[in-house]
Parts: C-alpha cells; structure tokens; sequence
C-alpha cells in the first residue's frame, strides 16, 4: 500500500518517539505496560496537543496506524534492551530525530490549516518537544526543553522549521524543503550533544533576600 509522504513522515515520527519513551523507561526500571504507556504518551503527546489547539481531528484518532506502530516498536524495543545493551547516548538521539520529525510535520499541518507564520513556528516547535517534555515529566525528570544544562534543542528546531519555510518561500517544492528542515534539526541537536554546545542560562544576581 502506497503512503503519501506526509504519511510515512508522521509514522516515522511515532517511532523513533515510541523508542524514546521505551529507552526512558528501561533506564527507570519500569515493566512492560509502563513502557508501552510511555512510549505512547512520547509519540503522540506533541501531536495531540497541536490538533486539540487547531481544533481539527487528532491525527491518531483519524488513523490508528500509528497506535499500532508504537504498539511494533515497543515490542522490538523491549526485545533488543532485554538483549543489548543500547548505545550510549541512544536516547537522545532518537529524541533528536523525533524533534527533526514532529516539529516540520507540525509546522506543515500548520501551514495546511493558513495559519500565520507565527503560528506554524509555534506549532512546530509545540509538536516537537512536548512529546519529550511528557515522556520527562511521567518519570520525575525535568523536562529537555527546561534543562539550563542540556545542550541546544527547541533553538534547533526553530531553526530548521524556518528553514522550511524559507525555502518555500523562495519557490522550493514542499517535499525537499521539509527534508531540508528535518536534516537541519537533527544535525544541529546531534552537533550540539556531541559539541556539547548551549545557550546561556540566565542568572539572578540581585543575590538573597537580606538578613539571609
């Protein structure tokens, strides 16, 4: 069967998200269901959030293919951890693609919808890291996209969402210029893990309250 390529871009997206949230999951020592429920609330949390503020039908509940495909990668997650063990940084490069994934198709159903660029950065971006930011929060951790320690994630996705547009902007077909803004994300999230490159944090230096 022949799938479009917003589709297969969609599906993808789920996976490596799917295998995210099971790898999180492994490392807390959760059991079988808990990583089926993680990789799930991972893989469709962005997604959901972004048709629920769009007001149009949320996209797994139009296509339960994608219910299925976490349901598959959970399954071979689980299998291979219980195996191997992942390579060290696993994680966070599957978060890196499924970043570089859901933020263009965010940023695209935005964009089909004749929202403003505002809003289809937003969205994107919105797509792309709330799925991880839930996946953090559901075991205890504070989420990527807040972490002053982490290296450069939603500024990656900023930047490759406004590439695609961009691109289109100049007369590029929709197709290669979504490839060029996925690529754009995942080379610069996996530049800055492995730069270790960040923004500044901020700092309070009006120093403590007197008396203390």
């Amino acid at each position: 069967m022949h799938l479009p390529f917003l589709e297969w871009l969609g599906l993808a997206g789920v996976a490596v998200f799917a295998v995210s949230g099971v790898l999180a999951a492994s490392r807390r020592g959760l059991d079988w269901m808990g990583a089926l429920v993680l990789a799930g609330l991972t893989a469709i949390g962005g997604g959901t959030l972004r048709d629920l503020l769009l007001d149009r039908p949320v996209f797994w509940l139009e296509d339960t293919a994608h219910l299925w495909v976490i349901l598959g990668t959970t399954i071979v997650t689980i299998v291979y951890t219980r195996r191997f063990d992942p390579p060290h940084g696993l994680l966070r490069i599957a978060d890196a693609l499924g970043l570089a994934l859901f933020g263009i198709l965010g940023a695209q159903v935005a964009e089909e919808l004749g929202a403003s660029p505002m809003i289809v950065l937003t969205m994107g971006v919105l797509t792309g890291v709330a799925g991880g930011a839930v996946r953090d929060a559901m075991i205890g951790e504070i989420p990527l996209i807040f972490r002053s320690t982490e290296d450069i994630y939603s500024t990656a996705c900023v930047a490759g969402i406004l590439l695609y547009m961009g691109l289109q902007a100049l007369g590029v077909a929709q197709d290669p210029s979504m490839l060029a803004g996925i690529t754009c994300i995942a080379l610069l999230r996996i530049t800055a893990i492995i730069k270790r490159i960040r923004l500044p944090a901020l700092r309070d230096r009006s120093g403590p309250p007197p008396g203390q």
